[in-house]
């Protein structure tokens, strides 16, 4: 599933696997996704989350790495 359906492709693969990389070899995400889990979401619900947190998180390091420039 991917994180906007219309948008790049090649993008939001890039996100999945960094969430499903994530997910296994990454203690915290694993803990994340057992706690969501345990309040109700199913494991791809998750995934968006998760997909959602890593787009802003690389989205913040790239205006970064540019000198702050953009929003």
């Amino acid at each position: 599933m991917r994180l906007h359906r219309g948008e790049d492709r090649q993008a939001n693969r890039s996100l999945h696997l960094i969430a499903a990389c994530r997910l296994r070899y990454d203690q915290r995400t694993i803990d994340y996704m057992a706690d969501r889990q345990a309040e109700g979401l199913s494991k791809m619900d998750v995934i968006c989350c998760l997909k959602r947190f890593i787009a802003r998180e690389v989205f913040h390091d790239l205006v970064n790495d540019l000198g702050g420039r953009g929003t």
